[in-house]
């Protein structure tokens, strides 16, 4: 893997319980490295389930407890019951409280504030995304943003993680953040390090995907759809769309970061709330180390970089 520059960012996405995903790719990371990775990483940002990451990476976590948690995650907050399976009755799959004790075992009672008033040589900053149905905009929850300084880093990590229809809304306003255009958070990392006064060429941008659905349609099945049978590919349209857009505005104003995105191909669909799966998300996360190790970006960024060739001279 190429080295690090002086300054070190990393970004998470959402993808519910695949954020285990990311965990283990950063558990090999540090075993590979032999340093913690709150060691290694001064800016942490995150949307729903990489908000729990990047929170836990703020707190001093290493990337070890970071995959205790996700396991506890599936084994207690993503259990079945009669409210999983009624849910259309009921508004939501599941209750807070199994995530928000999970979240207190792990991240304490820390607030946002307390973490930018660590001497300047431990300060870590921390963005986490939401969407404020209220207001009906996407927040961005900061530790040196006033407002903000008196949350709980576990009030800010609830807003974002809750998904519409799995988790009750937060405060009566609050969801997650990824409902907004930042499921993919990388562009508000590399913003945010413009306004730490980072020299971007001494900057380092790691943009971490919690794994890309199977392409299963095939040619000619769109035309039989049914009304309903749209609501699944134009949400995954919308989320994919939305997470390629951010890696092009990072690629297109930000080009002297050192930027890298990673992402793997899963091989068969897994939601976003199936403890069972856990094993192969271990697994996936294995797998997305080893392109980071490599330093093998997700070719959808090439794609997506890569403009029309142009004529010398021009």
């Amino acid at each position: 893997m190429k080295p690090f520059r002086k300054h070190v960012a990393i970004a998470i996405d959402g993808g519910g319980i695949r954020g285990a995903i990311c965990a283990s790719a950063l558990r090999e990371m540090e075993k590979e490295l032999g340093r913690p990775a709150p060691s290694i990483f001064r800016l942490n940002v995150g949307t729903s389930t990489g908000s729990i990451i990047s929170a836990a990476l703020a707190a001093g976590l290493t990337a070890r407890k970071i995959c205790d948690l996700y396991i506890q995650l599936g084994n207690e907050v993503f259990s079945p019951s009669w409210r999983s399976t009624l849910w259309p009755m009921t508004g939501y799959r599941y209750p807070q409280e199994p995530l928000e004790a999970a979240l207190r075992e792990y991240l304490r009672d820390v607030k946002m504030g307390a973490l930018w008033a660590r001497r300047p040589e431990r300060r870590t900053d921390l963005v986490i995304t939401a969407f404020d149905l209220v207001r009906n905009r996407t927040i961005f929850i900061k530790p040196y943003k006033e407002k903000y300084a008196d949350w709980s880093v576990i009030q800010a990590v609830l807003a974002s993680c809750t998904v519409p229809t799995y988790f009750p809304v937060v405060e009566g306003r609050y969801v997650d953040g990824g409902v907004g255009a930042y499921a993919n958070p990388c562009y508000v990392a590399a913003y945010e390090t413009r306004l730490l006064d980072w020299e971007p060429r001494e900057t380092t941008l790691i943009s971490l995907g919690t794994g890309r659905d199977p392409h299963d349609v095939e040619p000619g099945e769109p035309e039989r759809y049914k009304a309903w049978d749209w609501i699944w590919p134009v949400l995954g349209a919308f989320l994919s769309s939305a997470a390629d857009q951010q890696v092009r505005l990072v690629s297109d104003f930000f080009p002297e970061i050192d930027f890298r995105r990673f992402q793997v191909d899963l091989e068969t669909v897994i939601p976003m709330d199936d403890p069972a799966a856990m094993p192969r998300l271990i697994e996936y996360g294995r797998q997305l180390w080893d392109k980071m190790r490599r330093d093998e970006t997700d070719p959808e960024m090439e794609v997506i970089a890569k403009g029309p060739a142009r004529p010398k001279g021009d």
